[in-house]
């Protein structure tokens, strides 16, 4: 099948990407190569892609319309999966603007193409953030998420209800994901695992918000890749509704499906702490700090609909995927040099 990802020199478009290359389909990638991060493991990112000869990169912003417009033309996809996004609770405090152009003018020039061409399935990544400070868990895809904590999960919501509609107005068959904590080899350096990993041999002491009082249900990148490959093929239509109301969100108005991606089991902070610690084979110099402006309590997923769906859930132990990161991350920094990642 033809594929077309936006975000493929992301942590998680690429991973999907290399998946998807490795079963013998066809992907375009679309990339913007913004320097929120080093751009250069970007670049890494998607020269190891370009091993593939199934792929065919395009570099361009979102809000590029007419570049965005000739990349899916050229492509021709049977599937749409759109992952870029301007990511990062903290930084939408410092530019909510990034997030205002990419998430959402973004995400609507994804959602005008989609209306245009044919596709078997439109597919959209959305976050656990949407839940905010959401009281009863696990978080259900049917639960109330209209109290956005942050401008990220604002414009992650704002993306959601667009899709709805475009879905309602020209049938597009759309699943919407929402991320719960993703990690694993190739992360982003903004997340607490790397900067964990990169303090502790660095000899600094790690950053602990909230006190440590926080928990997230961490979804290790393998399996979030498989989830969505599964779900890739369950294109929303009354014939795959689930019967258990509860869970099912199906829109009566659309083919528009929101679908949780987390394995339903939270793990505290000060344990993740503990996890990594292990992987590293030394404890490290903790400094407790207040929770952070825009920051959840804690994630908890319900994959019962995901589980419904596609048959399965994320179940990869953390211990075993904090010590698959360390192990890339030493390997990632000799092939880097000197470049700070």
């Amino acid at each position: 099948m033809r594929y077309f990802i936006t975000g493929t020199a992301g942590f998680i478009g690429f991973h999907l990407a290399r998946r998807l290359l490795q079963d013998g389909h066809e992907v375009t990638g679309f990339d913007g190569l913004t320097p929120y991060y080093n751009v250069r493991l970007k670049e890494m990112r998607h020269a190891a892609l370009a091993q593939y000869p199934g792929f065919r990169p395009f570099i361009a912003m979102l809000e590029d319309k007419a570049a965005l417009e000739t990349a899916v033309l050229a492509a021709k996809p049977d599937v749409l999966i759109h992952l870029a996004a301007q990511a990062g609770v903290r930084y939408s405090i410092e530019n909510p603007q990034a997030y205002l152009r990419s998430n959402i003018e973004g995400s609507w020039n994804i959602l005008e193409l989609a209306s245009r061409i044919e596709l078997r399935h439109l597919m959209l990544a959305s976050t656990s953030s949407i839940y905010g400070a959401n009281t009863i868990v696990p978080f259900r895809e049917t639960d109330r998420a209209d109290e956005p904590l942050s401008f990220y999960a604002a414009s992650k919501k704002s993306m959601e209800l667009m899709a709805h509609s475009y879905s309602h107005l020209y049938k597009i068959p759309t699943t919407a994901f929402r991320f719960f904590t993703v990690y694993g080899p190739w992360g982003r350096p903004d997340m607490a695992l790397f900067k964990f990993v990169k303090n502790m041999i660095a000899d600094k002491p790690i950053e602990i918000y909230g006190e440590g009082n926080m928990s997230r249900d961490f979804t290790y990148i393998d399996d979030l890749v498989e989830a969505v490959v599964r779900l890739s093929g369950v294109i929303p239509s009354e014939t795959n509704r689930v019967a258990d109301a509860k869970i099912e969100t199906l829109s009566h108005q659309a083919p528009f499906r929101i679908v949780n991606i987390g394995g339903g089991q939270p793990i505290s902070l000060m344990d993740f702490v503990e996890k990594v610690e292990t992987a590293m084979g030394h404890k490290a110099k903790r400094v407790m700090l207040p929770m952070q402006k825009g920051d959840v309590p804690r994630t908890f997923a319900s994959p019962d609909l995901l589980l419904a769906l596609t048959g399965y859930q994320p179940n990869t132990p953390l211990e075993i995927g904090a010590k698959a990161f360390v192990e890339w991350y030493l390997e990632a920094r000799q092939e880097l040099g000197t470049i700070d990642i």
